[in-house]
């Protein structure tokens, strides 16, 4: 079923919904991240998206980075689960969600980088030591997570 969580708000108006969705870090071969900025919340995140129904978490993440970057990914390695309430968030629109986030790392990409107007502004690789101020929290701690395992490995 096609966009799952817009038949929720139908039904349910605003109120908070619990939604499993997944993103992709890509890094570069400099160890820096793409991030897209976003159409719906004018902030920069990560690729990704919700769940469809019967779709798998790695295969959101895939079609998620083509469907707004137009890259394809390979070889996901599954990064972390982020939940709880430090995953709340309020839309501008008011739409509340409980998000269950699954983070993949992915190195292994191809294609031409090419924004989705629909569903962002921009695209751009950043260091991690020169991140852009307009974040969301939730995505900002995936990136420190990130910053620190890059650290280790």
């Amino acid at each position: 079923m096609d966009e799952y969580w817009k038949m929720l708000r139908q039904a349910l108006g605003c109120r908070p919904l619990i939604l499993t969705g997944s993103n992709v870090m890509i890094l570069d071969g400099d160890n820096r991240v793409l991030l897209h900025l976003r159409t719906d919340i004018d902030m920069w995140g990560l690729p990704g998206g919700f769940c469809e129904i019967g779709e798998t978490v790695e295969q959101t993440a895939i079609r998620e980075a083509y469907e707004e970057l137009n890259l394809t990914v390979r070889n996901l390695k599954l990064f972390n689960v982020y939940s709880g309430e430090d995953y709340h968030f309020t839309y501008p629109n008011g739409d509340e969600v409980y998000n269950i986030s699954i983070s993949y790392l992915c190195r292994d990409y191809e294609g031409v980088i090419q924004v989705n107007a629909l569903e962002g502004k921009d695209a751009q690789f950043f260091s991690l030591e020169n991140l852009p101020n307009n974040i969301p929290l939730p995505i900002k701690r995936v990136l420190e997570d990130l910053m620190l395992y890059l650290k280790e490995n």
